[in-house]
């Protein structure tokens, strides 16, 4: 399994915006094979600050994921809503084990 954590900051005007975008993106992205986990998070006390939680059973299923017509409309419909660009980093398990 291969854990993927996006970091988004949002321009203040597309807050609710981005947010619609990227529950349905997670919403279909949770029905993909393998897809284990997609969670949105939304920081408290910066609430232009989003967490992207993924975890695929594969590297494979992370570019399947990047080939469906849901991401690359996520990912086009969002691009001018950042403050700077995503950042992306990648985790394996430790615990709890798979």
């Amino acid at each position: 399994m291969l854990i993927a954590i996006i970091n988004v900051h949002v321009k203040p005007e597309f807050i609710d915006t981005f947010k619609r975008a990227s529950l349905e993106n997670a919403s279909n992205s949770i029905d993909e094979p393998g897809v284990a986990r997609f969670d949105v998070y939304q920081q408290q006390d910066d609430p232009t600050r989003f967490i992207l939680a993924e975890v695929y059973k594969s590297e494979l299923d992370v570019e399947k994921h990047r080939s469906t017509a849901h991401y690359a409309r996520w990912r086009d419909d969002v691009a001018d809503m950042m403050s700077e660009p995503r950042q992306r980093t990648t985790y394996n398990f430790v615990y709890p084990a798979e």
